[in-house]
């Protein structure tokens, strides 16, 4: 069919030979790939009677513990606000600088105008924070009249 002098045949072997060469070194030289991530794999919840504790997650293992007595917003001092997960020295002491300007807080969601609180670290917060009313001694259809005139 083709007519291929001995000089073209041995350039054609050495052509095919170094493709299948390459390719070997490609596949040989293959980035392996990665193990999925231990967390990601769902694994099933230990039975409630299990006497032994769930097993911490490595995401969460530098982090601050969530569990703990609330915090008062309006008495706690930059000390107690560091030691919430989330929030750090500079944070904290933005809430206290905050209530130093504005006067005390009246609920937990006032911390949204704190500048670096967002709604979902709010959310992570809620749980462990309280604000105690300033105003115990007056009634309480007093305390919300002069709340609703001061805003």
């Amino acid at each position: 069919m083709f007519d291929l002098t001995p000089g073209e045949r041995r350039g054609a072997v050495l052509l095919l030979a170094l493709c299948a060469l390459g390719a070997g070194w490609d596949l040989a030289h293959r980035a392996p790939r990665p193990a999925p991530p231990v967390e990601s794999m769902r694994l099933a919840p230990p039975p409630a009677d299990s006497a032994v504790p769930a097993p911490a997650s490595p995401a969460r293992a530098g982090r601050k513990s969530d569990a703990g007595p609330a915090v008062d917003l309006n008495a706690a001092g930059v000390p107690e606000l560091d030691a919430l997960p989330g929030i750090g020295p500079v944070l904290a002491g933005r809430i206290v600088a905050q209530r130093s300007a504005h006067g005390p807080y009246h609920a937990v969601d006032e911390l949204l105008g704190v500048r670096g609180i967002g709604p979902r670290l709010l959310e992570r917060l809620r749980a462990r924070l309280v604000v105690t009313d300033t105003a115990r001694s007056l009634p309480a259809a007093i305390v919300h009249d002069a709340r609703s005139a001061a805003r």
